[in-house]
């Protein structure tokens, strides 16, 4: 009979369980870190979580969106953008423009202001992760780079086929 903590299961792959503590490490550390209050602060960003969350669909996503299409790359329900949307286009981060392809839809896009935000906070956050994995070799961060992604989009689509049950 094996351990419940067994490294390998048979035929030699690594035991899943093993990482569940390492998993739960790293959340600790996004949390307990505030490195998203760290980076806000660093970036000059003066602004809630969620709009910042905005900024960054917004910059990553390299084009004006829809809400529902902000809500989606920020896994959120429409609502919850438009509400921090309204606080974005006051303080002149964020701009509406009219959909051209449906004139009934509105487009979001970054002012040059909300896009120095997003560009600063990114900086910020990559450079840091960038000096954690300094003392990596390249093979090595890309290797992690490949397989992160790869989890991360198998995660989620396996947590979203749980939803649609």
């Amino acid at each position: 009979m094996g351990s419940v903590m067994a490294d390998t299961e048979p035929g030699g792959t690594p035991d899943l369980r093993t990482v569940l503590p390492r998993l739960m490490q790293l959340g600790t550390l996004m949390n307990r870190s505030g490195l998203p209050q760290r980076a806000m602060k660093h970036a000059g960003a003066d602004l809630e979580r969620p709009g910042l969350s905005i900024l960054l669909a917004l910059y990553l996503g390299g084009k004006a969106m829809r809400v529902g299409e902000i809500a989606e790359r920020m896994q959120v329900a429409g609502p919850h953008v438009t509400r921090h949307l309204h606080v974005l286009e006051r303080r002149r981060l964020v701009r509406g423009l009219a959909d051209p392809d449906d004139r009934r839809a509105r487009l979001v896009e970054l002012t040059p202001d909300g896009a120095a935000i997003a560009e600063r906070y990114a900086a910020t956050v990559l450079g840091w992760f960038g000096e954690a994995l300094s003392g990596w070799s390249a093979q090595d961060r890309r290797t992690f780079y490949d397989l992160l992604l790869r989890f991360t989009d198998d995660v989620a689509t396996f947590l979203s086929s749980l939803d649609e049950e």
